[in-house]
């Protein structure tokens, strides 16, 4: 009885043993599953994200043509939609120094000041506190 009563005893904990191991690696599964979905989530809305900049970029440059106050709302809409997402756009204006990490140098022109951006021809897109999703596309004096 005693012998029957301690391999029935083993016999429990290791059930125990491997309950607690199953229970462990579906946690692991669960936690893979999940960082896999926000990784995919992240990647089709950066797709997204890269398709609609050209249109942003359209919209503003009607914008200084036109002077049209909603098409100034659609253009604040959007980037507060970018916004939201962990996006944005990255600071750039004539002037500044060309850094490569952040611009693109598109063309090169005979400006006074060499490596200083002569003009913004497309803004640059970033995480906010993340990497680059675009440059900024800059023309740079020699």
């Amino acid at each position: 009885m005693k012998k029957a009563f301690i391999k029935s005893n083993q016999e429990a904990v290791k059930l125990k043993i491997q309950l607690a191991r199953a229970l462990a690696d579906y946690d692991n599964l669960r936690k893979r599953i999940e960082r896999e979905k926000e990784t995919f989530e992240k990647v089709a809305n950066l797709k997204l994200v890269i398709k609609l900049l050209p249109v942003l970029d359209t919209l503003k440059k009607a914008q200084g043509h036109l002077k049209d106050e909603g098409l100034g709302i659609t253009i604040k809409g959007f980037e507060d939609s970018l916004k939201g997402e962990g996006i944005e756009e990255i600071g750039v204006s004539r002037g500044d120094e060309f850094n490569p990490e952040i611009h693109e140098a598109i063309d090169v022109g005979e400006g006074s000041a060499s490596g200083k951006i002569e003009e913004v021809l497309a803004g640059g897109w970033k995480f906010i506190d993340g990497p680059v999703i675009r440059h900024a596309q800059v023309r740079v004096s020699k």
